[in-house]
């Protein structure tokens, strides 16, 4: 890893939530971040706040888009390369959230592309820059990939293939650190979609899952899947 002053990341979705917390506490700890999200207007109120304390470039756009991934690696090689690259960008499919028997394969795909195709292509784009710097790469994933939690079948299957395909990431690329990381249950928007109408207020804001996060990334730790809400051993 290089000096503090010049450390680089990418965190995708990262204009609210789990996204958002932890752009604001890497740009405190003088990260320089290229941060993107679909909505333009949360993200330059999400860029506008981060640049007070740290170099922020916003990137407004849709992952699946090969031109916006493109642009994403592109600001980063500008600030200087890269040395953190967060796949924190996802959607849940359908609200409320239909049984596999009744899931509209059209939907199904797209959560696939969202959740694990386009996260793969942007790590694709982004390994010379990060094998260059030791980099690591955060793949945000879920409780849902590893429990059967019905009606979560689309969002859960998707993260799942998210984890193998880190698992196997990290066995190719040893040179580098890659971690499928589970936030836990947040209060987030997301998470109000997968239960609509209901009452999640006792869930712990995303701000609660960024230390275990920061703890890992200056630890040194091997490449695995950690958990937010566990000593911070391999799951």
């Amino acid at each position: 890893m290089v000096d503090d002053e010049s450390r680089v990341g990418i965190i995708t979705g990262a204009s609210r939530g789990f996204g958002l917390a932890t752009a604001r506490a890497l740009a405190e700890a003088g990260w320089s971040l290229v941060i993107d999200a679909r909505g333009s207007d949360a993200l330059a109120l999400a860029a506008e706040e981060l640049a007070v304390v740290s170099q922020v470039v916003p990137i407004a756009g849709d992952i699946t888009d090969p031109s916006h991934r493109t642009r994403l690696i592109t600001a980063a090689a500008h600030l200087g390369g890269l040395d953190l690259l967060v796949n924190n960008a996802s959607i849940l499919g359908p609200s409320p959230q239909p049984p596999l028997a009744a899931y509209p394969l059209d939907v199904f795909r797209r959560v696939f592309e969202v959740n694990v195709t386009a996260p793969l292509a942007l790590i694709q784009e982004a390994l010379p820059l990060l094998r260059s710097r030791r980099g690591t790469i955060v793949n945000v994933t879920s409780d849902a990939a590893i429990e059967g939690f019905e009606g979560w079948g689309g969002y859960g299957s998707s993260k799942a293939s998210l984890n193998q395909l880190s698992n196997v990431l990290a066995a190719e690329e040893p040179e580098i650190k890659v971690y499928w990381f589970d936030p836990g249950d947040m209060n987030t928007r997301m998470h109000q979609e997968a239960f609509p109408g209901e009452d999640i207020s006792d869930r712990p804001p995303p701000e609660a899952s960024v230390p275990p996060l920061i703890s890992l990334l200056g630890s040194g730790r091997p490449s695995g899947h950690y958990q937010a809400t566990k000593a911070m051993d391999p799951a």
